[in-house]
């Protein structure tokens, strides 16, 4: 999940078709409109022989403001790779409080950095 994380960041739609299931691929992938991705937390795991689910929370960047997805996403191990199946997605607008830490990922407080 969290390579998939980083090529969405990187912009690398290439990675990202070659990490995804033969039966749910998309023959092409453009990310010319990807989000300013900023942050990745894993929220729950859980796997049972060759399958296995990621829950997830991507933060981005929304104009002078920040958003959320988060995705339950199903994965199955084949030939000893993982391989993305598909998600449950929803998204949302985040709004940090001043004090609280900056959704950047810089480790400062809201208020000292991205306000």
């Amino acid at each position: 999940m969290r390579s998939r994380y980083a090529a969405f960041v990187l912009k690398l739609p290439d990675y990202l078709r070659a990490t995804w299931h033969e039966s749910s691929r998309p023959e092409t992938l453009s990310l010319e409109d990807s989000p300013d991705w900023t942050s990745l937390q894993i929220l729950d795991t859980s796997q049972s022989g060759d399958r296995g689910t990621v829950l997830f929370r991507a933060v981005y960047r929304l104009g002078k403001g920040w958003g959320f997805l988060e995705e339950n996403s199903d994965f199955v191990r084949e030939q000893g790779r993982w391989y993305y199946l598909r998600g449950d997605t929803s998204e949302g607008q985040l709004k940090p409080g001043r004090n609280e830490p900056c959704p950047c990922g810089s480790g400062r407080k809201h208020k000292a950095c991205c306000l």
